[in-house]
């Protein structure tokens, strides 16, 4: 399944991250935080440059608890500062704006001992599309000052958003890369709704889904949809199997795929099968083992 979404906009968000970076003070790369890897824009290391940074790792609340440490200590390692946020319950935020202001300390204090006036910290948040940018400014805002949705691709153009009298926020819209050259990342960014369902056919992301899934939560999958046993099946076998459990049936008790294959993608994204990460650290050899 060859999967690659590189609309003209993005080519245009590209220009205009780089254009804004010079007015920003420090950057937040929002990740999903169950696909840490494959939600990293390769070209925001180029475009970002030297400019203080913090990942912070969104939908944490959709993510496996274990994995979220192990990722954790990986970016940590590498020097990167990491928090784990949830947009919808304002989890971590408190944190980031304490880091934002550690970060831009010394510069704030030199301009002041200048002689120059006060300011606010200037933060410009980056990330693939519907990793929840808008959800996490308004949340951290405390109002609805930027448009959200739950589909890849709602914000439009880039806005400053007043979070407080001491920090801005720049939300700027979602942004990926002209080529995935591992396909496990295109699928990983269509499992979570990075990419366009439309230009997809959905059974198979949905059978591709569950044959992942049979191999890292098996056990969660199992009693989801009630299946007795994974061994040996493939994802359109499982999917079939569900969709029987699920009473997705069209005339001649035919099994509806297309029914089936929205219900387990849908329940995969809003973590009604579990708290899930699909991928772990480089130096984790066998992620199966963390799981159930």
């Amino acid at each position: 399944m060859i999967i690659q979404w590189f609309p003209g906009h993005m080519a245009k968000t590209r220009r205009v991250i780089s254009e804004h970076l010079k007015l920003v003070d420090v950057v937040v790369e929002l990740l999903d935080a169950r696909i840490p890897q494959s939600s990293r824009n390769p070209e925001i290391d180029s475009i970002v440059r030297n400019k203080p940074r913090i990942i912070a790792l969104n939908k944490s609340d959709l993510s496996d608890p274990k994995l979220n440490s192990k990722w954790k200590d990986y970016f940590a390692k590498k020097g990167i500062s990491v928090i784990y946020t949830n947009a919808i319950t304002g989890a971590g935020l408190k944190e980031l704006k304490e880091k934002l202001k550690q970060l831009t300390r010394k510069k704030l204090e030199s301009a002041q001992a200048r002689g120059r006036i006060q300011r606010p910290v200037k933060t410009m948040v980056v990330g693939i599309p519907n990793v929840g940018k808008s959800a996490f400014i308004n949340k951290i805002a405390g109002k609805a000052s930027a448009e959200t949705g739950d589909r890849p691709g709602v914000t439009r153009s880039q806005q400053w958003v007043r979070i407080n009298p001491e920090i801005m926020l720049l939300d700027t819209p979602g942004i990926l890369w002209p080529r995935f050259e591992d396909q496990n990342t295109g699928l990983n960014l269509a499992f979570t709704g990075a990419i366009k369902d439309e230009i997809m056919d959905t059974t198979e992301l949905a059978a591709k889904l569950m044959e992942r899934l049979a191999v890292l939560y098996p056990e969660k999958v199992k009693a989801r949809y009630n299946l007795e046993t994974l061994e040996n099946k493939k994802g359109f076998e499982l999917l079939e199997e569900a969709g029987k459990k699920r009473g997705c049936l069209i005339s001649g008790g035919e099994i509806d795929l297309y029914r089936i294959a929205a219900i387990v993608l849908d329940e995969f994204r809003g973590g009604k099968i579990g708290k899930i990460t699909l991928e772990a650290p480089p130096e984790e050899e066998n992620h199966e083992e963390i799981h159930d």
